[in-house]
């Protein structure tokens, strides 16, 4: 793709000026298509778990759920839990494991929710995940996609 050329009129002092503005054209939007594995000899393994919890999710909460959500899954910490709360959008928690990490989101409003996201180079068992979340929270429920 080249890039392709507009015109812009700048004024100043009283005196017109065209100039030309190169700018990038728009990217095809590539299909979706079957996921295919590109680096087969690459150990990856992608969990999502949302859920409804009980009780409202604190900064507590999150970096003690990450901290036991190393062990569940048998990964070594390499940085403690680092947490973040924006007004608009809620909390995030993410850990550092030798092995990738965790992130954990949660928001009050406009419902109380969570949802974690577990990517790893080394295999963990998916079901010892979602229960550990499950009672951790004392979800109302849960569901979870691995990929």
């Amino acid at each position: 793709m080249r890039p392709t050329a507009r015109h812009a009129t700048t004024i100043s002092d009283g005196k017109s000026s065209r100039e030309a503005v190169l700018t990038a054209p728009k990217p095809e939007r590539l299909p979706v298509l079957e996921f295919k594995d590109l680096a087969p000899s690459i150990t990856r393994q992608r969990l999502v778990v949302e859920g409804y919890p009980t009780f409202v999710i604190t900064d507590e909460h999150i970096k003690e759920y990450l901290q036991k959500l190393s062990v569940v899954t048998d990964m070594i910490t390499l940085i403690e839990p680092v947490t973040h709360i924006s007004d608009l959008y809620g909390w995030a928690g993410w850990i550092h494991w030798e092995t990738s990490g965790a992130h954990f989101y949660s928001w009050e409003r406009p419902i109380q929710f969570f949802s974690v996201d577990v990517y790893t180079c080394k295999q963990f068992d998916p079901e010892a995940v979602i229960e550990f979340t499950r009672e951790y929270f004392r979800t109302t429920e849960i569901v979870a996609k691995e990929f």
